[in-house]
């Protein structure tokens, strides 16, 4: 079959000079539903830049699987960088098996548990304080709960609280710029606005937090959580090797502000769209209050209930096909290649999108519905179904896809054991697209069981 040249891949109609940036602001997810109709790949332009979308699961595979064709690159891996510098999650593949390497200890299986009872309890402290009756923003809820909780895992108790609620603030501004700056020309992220000032001055003060703790504890004690774990891991690349030097500082901060993102940005988010699914789906929230109420049995939750809950789990996993938190992430091939017998020169940007690959019909009937019993028969973690990869696949598959599920089913648990969360009448969820899928504005009201 004669390749196609990438002027010659379908593309939908585009403004001048924006291109499609505005259809992916204003509506992504509508956007990147109608792209699968005209071809396997489809070009589409975000200002001066283009990228190709791959709307087949077994060529987004293939993309996924090659990291050495398709490295972390392209307008949303580089301006991730401008924030969270070379961390595991967008860290060229030159630097990614050292630092995946370094840093996979802080995620060994016997520390999970942990984790996971971590977020639980931080959950319950924050769920409550709910009053009976409350009207809740139950994303906010759930970010600051998950934030508090990668906080301690990350640095324990060291932290004066002060200095946690700075973190706090300087991450949530971090993360509300990420997707416009992704998608609008760099002329306009380069213009001295308040917003873009703003958005400077909370980085930088983030940077200089972290680099501070960090400092701090390469001369201070020991301590039993992840930056420990860490700054004291040794690089030794095969098994009777003498071990290297760690981690510099500089990639010390940069795995920290990767982890404060992933871990708390990401799963309360998931959380979120969880808890406000179930309460537009009553007979299946029943359910998940009798499995809970049995399996918890008024004690909190914690790590050894997870086998116990089931519907839980499957109300996770289902959550996360229609809400896939890196619901587009782009790659650059480094070398002239083909995909699906289309030319692909070198420098070329690739987006997938797990939020596209979910929502084909042919591979999820009725896509846009909720419904946990299609992973009764089906493992959403076998890593050869190419329809389902919400951490990704391949070498560069989430560190913390073990760990996430576990932490979003123990939080869901814990609130379900003790409030029922209802919708606000005439209220509309939509998702946001600050940087994560989050639900915009959730409001719900609390009312204790």
């Amino acid at each position: 079959m004669r390749n196609t040249t990438l002027d010659q891949l379908p593309s939908p109609a585009a403004l001048p000079l924006l291109g499609h940036a505005l259809s992916l602001l204003r509506d992504p997810f509508g956007f990147l539903t109608t792209l699968p109709p005209h071809g396997d790949l489809v070009r589409i332009r975000l200002g001066p830049f283009s990228a190709v979308v791959v709307c087949d699961p077994d060529l987004t595979r293939q993309v996924t699987l090659d990291d050495r064709t398709y490295d972390k690159g392209g307008a949303l891996v580089d301006r991730a960088r401008e924030m969270v510098g070379d961390g595991l999650i967008v860290c060229p593949r030159s630097q990614h098996r050292r630092l995946r390497r370094l840093t996979q200890p802080a995620f060994h299986h016997s520390k999970v548990p942990g984790y996971a009872n971590t977020t639980a309890a931080h959950v319950a402290a924050a769920s409550g304080r709910w009053k009976d009756g409350e009207v809740l923003d139950v994303t906010a809820q759930m970010l600051a709960a998950l934030l508090d909780s990668v906080v301690e895992m990350l640095f324990s108790d060291t932290l004066p609280r002060e200095t946690v609620q700075e973190l706090i603030e300087d991450f949530t501004v971090m993360v509300r710029g990420m997707f416009r700056r992704t998608v609008l020309p760099p002329a306009l992220t380069r213009l001295r606005t308040s917003g873009n000032r703003r958005y400077e001055r909370h980085i930088a003060r983030l940077h200089r937090t972290v680099d501070t703790i960090i400092a701090q504890r390469r001369t201070g004690p020991d301590h039993d959580d992840l930056l420990s774990v860490i700054l004291s891991t040794l690089d030794t690349e095969q098994p009777g090797e003498a071990p290297t030097a760690g981690l510099s500082d500089g990639e010390v901060r940069d795995q920290i502000l990767s982890f404060l993102f992933a871990g708390s940005e990401t799963t309360a988010a998931t959380v979120a769209w969880a808890l406000h699914l179930l309460a537009e789906h009553p007979e299946i929230e029943r359910q998940v209050q009798a499995e809970v109420d049995a399996v918890l049995a008024g004690g909190p939750a914690d790590f050894s209930h997870l086998p116990d809950l089931d519907l839980t789990g499957r109300v996770v996993s289902e959550t996360v096909r229609l809400y896939p938190s890196a619901w587009f992430m782009t790659r650059h091939a480094t070398t002239d290649t083909t995909l699906g017998g289309h030319a692909i020169p070198a420098g070329t940007t690739v987006a997938i999108s797990p939020y596209l690959i979910h929502h084909r019909a042919d591979l999820y009937p009725a896509p846009d519905a909720f419904d946990p019993g299609r992973w009764k028969t089906t493992d959403p973690t076998d890593r050869k179904n190419t329809a389902y990869i919400p951490f990704s696949a391949g070498p560069r598959m989430c560190i913390g896809d073990g760990l996430g599920p576990a932490q979003v089913t123990l939080a869901v648990a814990t609130v379900v054991a003790r409030w029922r969360l209802s919708s606000v009448p005439g209220g509309t969820v939509r998702p946001d697209t600050a940087a994560t899928l989050r639900p915009r504005k959730l409001l719900m009201t609390a009312t204790r069981r």
